[in-house]
């Protein structure tokens, strides 16, 4: 069997926002509660050669609530990926914000 080797993609570049440096956001989803909605969400970032830091996904009868942290992106990115969730057939309800850097899973120091 043939070693496979792990191949490690660096995010796309922002030509838009070149020198912008990465803001870790949250997004709000929430969306019909259809087979295919969560692929088509995340092929946003997958597009951009993004992986969301944590993705949360609950169901609540015919609804997705989705909440997903990313931090790799700029905030203009950010925006551009919020816009095309909103343009997603099945999402009803987006919301994007800045995380604090004390609030950051990754940057939070516990004492």
């Amino acid at each position: 069997m043939p070693h496979l080797e792990v191949v490690n993609h660096s995010p796309r570049p922002d030509v838009w926002a070149s020198n912008a440096a990465p803001c870790p956001v949250i997004y709000r989803i929430q969306a019909d509660a259809d087979a295919d909605v969560l692929c088509r969400v995340l092929n946003l970032f997958a597009l951009q050669q993004l992986i969301p830091q944590q993705v949360d996904v609950v169901r609540d009868q015919d609804t997705l609530n989705i909440e997903i942290r990313s931090h790799e992106q700029s905030w203009h990115r950010a925006r551009i990926i919020g816009e095309k969730l909103r343009n997603l057939i099945s999402v009803f309800e987006m919301e994007l914000h800045p995380v604090q850097a004390a609030r950051h899973p990754a940057l939070h120091i516990s004492g």
